[in-house]
């Protein structure tokens, strides 16, 4: 079994799901520390370039579990996505296809933001047609710091492979893969180019929004190119 482990993000990049189309169980990671950096942002397009949208968080929150994390709804961040993302990709090839499930988003009440963003990956593996299988990692209850927790949580879900992204590389401690009999095969994931609705150039690497808005049905095809994108394997 095939298994991936990553923070929860908002509408995740296209990378994301391409990491996801490659294994069979995705565990997310609730129970780790809040990361700023895509947990409750990303990136749309716009008319000179690209804007974040940005899910707003109670800042005494921010050392917290993913879990623990609460939204401030006392600012109208709800309405600001939904209009921004109405009026960029409104007259995208394939919004039509999803702009109901976008306006519902928007006018659901949210109080944590982890159960948003699980929201928005389980939406959109339904939308791509993955079978991948999420759990969280709450649910797993592993000890252990950096590579000895990521181990562990394989051991503990009985995946006998961990597909790391590129970056991996810099910060594992490969021998624990090794030592433990389990295979590390590391994403190899780039952006490819598609017709991009108001891009004046094309803009790598925005939310899975624009990739859907754009593509449509084909999405799931665009990220999952095997023949440009394999996984680069390193056999233990």
């Amino acid at each position: 079994m095939k298994i991936a482990i990553h923070q929860p993000q908002y509408f995740p990049y296209a990378g994301f799901f391409h990491k996801l189309s490659l294994v069979d169980t995705f565990v997310i990671m609730d129970d780790v520390q809040y990361d700023k950096r895509f947990t409750n942002r990303n990136k749309i397009i716009a008319p000179n370039g690209w804007i974040w949208i940005t899910v707003p968080i109670n800042k005494d929150h921010k050392f917290r579990p993913n879990s623990e994390v609460e939204i401030n709804n006392d600012m109208p961040w709800k309405e600001l996505h939904w209009k921004n993302i109405h009026h960029v990709y409104a007259n995208a090839k394939f919004f039509h296809l999803y702009e109901d499930y976008f306006r519902t988003i928007y006018q659901k009440e949210w109080k944590m933001l982890f159960d948003l963003d699980l929201e928005t990956i389980k939406q959109t593996i339904k939308f791509l047609g993955l079978k991948t299988k999420i759990i969280k990692g709450s649910e797993i209850k592993v000890e252990g710091e950096s590579t000895q927790r990521l181990v562990n949580i394989c051991k503990s879900v009985g995946a006998d492979t961990y597909v790391s992204g590129a970056g991996g590389k810099n910060y594992m401690d490969v021998k624990l893969f090794e030592k433990n009999n389990i295979r590390l095969e590391y994403q190899n994931y780039r952006c490819r180019t598609y017709k991009q609705h108001l891009a004046q150039s094309f803009v790598p690497d925005l939310s899975i929004i624009d990739t859907l808005a754009n593509n449509g049905p084909d999405t799931l095809q665009l990220i999952k190119n095997q023949d440009e994108f394999a996984v680069t394997a390193q056999i233990i």
